[in-house]
């Protein structure tokens, strides 16, 4: 696995957020001609839903994606999408944002098509954006909030070595009721076994 850019300074990634390759996904930030793609992957039923309200609309994805690449030039949020193959079919998304101004403490959100779980592709994605948290962005701690019935995610967060911290109560509301949530926290010293150096290769 590598990470192909020359911007790999802390600050680097504001002015052009650098593409993410692994052996099966490759990740770049998303750009209005993927518009169609999102709004199919973020009206799944169980899909983060990454501060849009619903219903998922063209217009509203769009303005994710504006906010987004906004929010990057800030220093404040990175942003990708998760494709697959040779056409770069979109299976997935992932968001990361700061909460403190140092950016030190940050906190992720993913989702990824049906066709994409239970593969590789969520460690690999995950290994590439804690490493890019990690080593490039500056990020000291990375926590996640997972629904308590999703057994899949809470068992992918485990898989990673994240630690589950306790149980947000009621802290997401999604079709009309609230629901509980697990926190999850990850370290840059505990991320020993996933780092993927973002060192320039010689040729």
């Amino acid at each position: 696995m590598a990470i192909n850019s020359a911007a790999l300074t802390s600050s680097g990634w504001r002015d052009n957020l650098p593409p993410l390759t692994a052996r099966n996904a490759t990740m770049r930030e998303p750009t209005p001609h993927d518009v169609g793609a999102l709004v199919d992957l973020l009206s799944i039923a169980d899909a983060s839903r990454f501060g849009l309200d619903e219903p998922i609309t063209e217009l509203r994805v769009l303005e994710l994606i504006e906010r987004a690449r906004r929010d990057r030039a800030a220093g404040t949020t990175f942003t990708y999408l998760v494709t697959l193959g040779p056409a770069g079919a979109v299976v997935g998304l992932v968001q990361v944002r700061q909460l403190d101004p140092s950016f030190e403490s940050a906190e992720w959100e993913i989702t990824l098509a049906p066709s994409a779980r239970g593969t590789s592709v969520f460690v690999e994605a995950a290994r590439l954006v804690g490493s890019f948290a990690f080593g490039s962005v500056g990020a000291h701690r990375l926590e996640a909030r997972v629904l308590v019935q999703n057994g899949r995610a809470n068992g992918a967060m485990r898989k990673l070595g994240a630690v589950h911290e306790g149980i947000l109560r009621r802290s997401l509301r999604r079709g009309g009721e609230y629901q509980d949530q697990m926190l999850w926290s990850l370290l840059k010293e505990e991320w020993v076994d996933h780092w993927i150096s973002t060192s320039p290769r010689v040729h």
